[in-house]
């Protein structure tokens, strides 16, 4: 199988999940409907289990490689700054779209039945869940915002405590190579765990559950293609001057992994290395990635809860005006660290509709089809977590522009073989290590 392409191996595990989800469904197979629902289960799983670490380790290393950046305060800021012009675009593609296509209107559901979700979110509740009372705490429970909290204050501490630092650091880059190492085995499995998220998804969700949401299910999928076929080759085209195609070939196998894993976490590394392929130096893309990871979220944060606003207000039959609709593009600019690179997008719906006063219980009417939305809502994130280092770095001047046409014509997750030295590569890139 490793001679077989990544890319291609994850499409046979979509196809073979596809045909067994249809084969449990048909034939009502709850013992195949479960073996799928494990198999899924404990990849997921899996990519959870390493992000407490990875975040930590990756934001405090991050940090600290900023000591080796030139103008590094201002492609901090200019990566922010992109961070919100891109989320701000994105909500208002999500608003323009739920404006156009009413997905609440004519909508048939036991509202009566809908209860809010045991985990909701308000502003209060996000800032003061930043800050953990026990740092402990914030890695056992896996609280990512915490997490990320932690690591950014550790490692500008240890950037301005300088050398004395230097043992730290270098145990905080020790832990994220093995880290990093013990997740790329996992993604190595990642062709069977789509098969089992895939097929699961297709076995539990039939027409049945999906037809009265069609129209929101559909609406959230062409919002998030907008963005990702329309708004990102823009951006590219205007701010970076870059060929579009070139940048998703090159960014394919983050954007696939993250469709099928749900995780914007997980799929980090591949997004680093992928990143850096396109030509973005691995020290402005160290710093880059893994906080967007953690807070670039254009289709959890933006276009979903925008959607899932607009559905919720009119299947309750509540109005809403101008300033609500400038709400929304306000909590999905500020408030995208809340969804905190997980899967599921329900802190940050709920925080959505408890700034605009709407019932929180309209979030538990999209519970059930949460899983089959978050796939394209992942993908999204991911790319956008992608475009902005590789659009900021043109802009600075410090993009390899030869790297990023040679970008896609190589294998991301497989490394190098060994035996290849770096100066007979055919793509002239410097092979980046697993």
């Amino acid at each position: 199988m490793r001679k077989v392409p990544f890319s291609v191996q994850i499409l046979l595990g979509l196809v073979l999940g596809v045909a067994l989800g249809f084969l449990a469904r048909a034939n009502d197979l709850s013992w195949l409907t479960s073996t799928l629902d494990t198999v899924g289960g404990l990849f997921v799983q899996l990519l959870k289990l390493a992000v407490p670490p990875l975040v930590f380790t990756a934001i405090v290393v991050s940090v600290v490689s900023l000591r080796g950046v030139a103008n590094a305060a201002r492609l901090a800021l200019k990566t922010l700054l992109w961070f919100g012009i891109t989320a701000l675009v994105a909500v208002s593609v999500g608003i323009g779209l739920g404006l156009l296509t009413n997905p609440g209107r004519g909508v048939t559901l036991d509202v009566a039945g809908a209860a809010a979700p045991k985990k909701t979110g308000s502003w209060t509740d996000f800032l003061t869940g930043i800050v953990p009372t026990n740092p402990v705490g914030a890695f056992v429970e896996g609280n990512v915002l915490q997490i990320v909290f932690l690591a950014l204050v550790v490692g500008a501490a240890a950037l301005l405590v300088g050398e004395k630092a230097e043992p730290f650091v270098a145990l905080n880059r020790s832990l994220l190579e093995i880290v990093q190492k013990a997740l790329w085995w996992v993604i190595r499995l990642a062709p069977i765990g789509t098969l089992g998220l895939i097929g699961n998804a297709i076995a539990s969700y039939g027409w049945d559950l999906l037809a009265p949401l069609a129209k929101f299910t559909t609406a959230v999928y062409v919002g998030c293609a907008i963005v990702l076929l329309v708004v990102y080759p823009v951006v590219l085209l205007a701010a970076g001057r870059l060929n579009p195609v070139r940048f998703y070939a090159g960014a394919w196998p983050a954007i696939e992994l993250a469709f099928v894993s749900r995780s914007s976490v997980g799929t980090m590394p591949v997004t680093q290395r992928a990143v850096e392929r396109l030509g973005v130096p691995r020290e402005y893309a160290s710093f880059a990635v893994p906080f967007g990871a953690t807070t670039k979220m254009d289709g959890c944060a933006a276009i979903y809860p925008a959607l899932a606003a607009i559905f919720v207000a009119q299947v309750f039959g509540i109005h809403l005006g101008v300033t609500d609709y400038l709400l929304i593009a306000f909590v999905s600019v500020v408030g995208s660290a809340a969804t905190a690179g997980l899967t599921g997008a329900i802190v940050m719906l709920t925080l959505t509709l408890s700034t605009l006063g709407l019932p929180l219980a309209g979030a538990g009417l999209l519970l059930a089809i949460d899983p089959i939305l978050d796939m394209i809502r992942t993908a999204t994130n991911v790319a956008g977590q992608a475009l902005v280092p590789t659009v900021v770095a043109a802009r600075e001047g410090t993009l390899d522009r030869t790297a990023y046409d040679a970008a896609g014509r190589r294998e991301l997750i497989d490394p190098a073989p060994a035996e290849e030295p770096a100066a007979t590569r055919q793509d002239g890139l410097t092979p980046v290590p697993a």
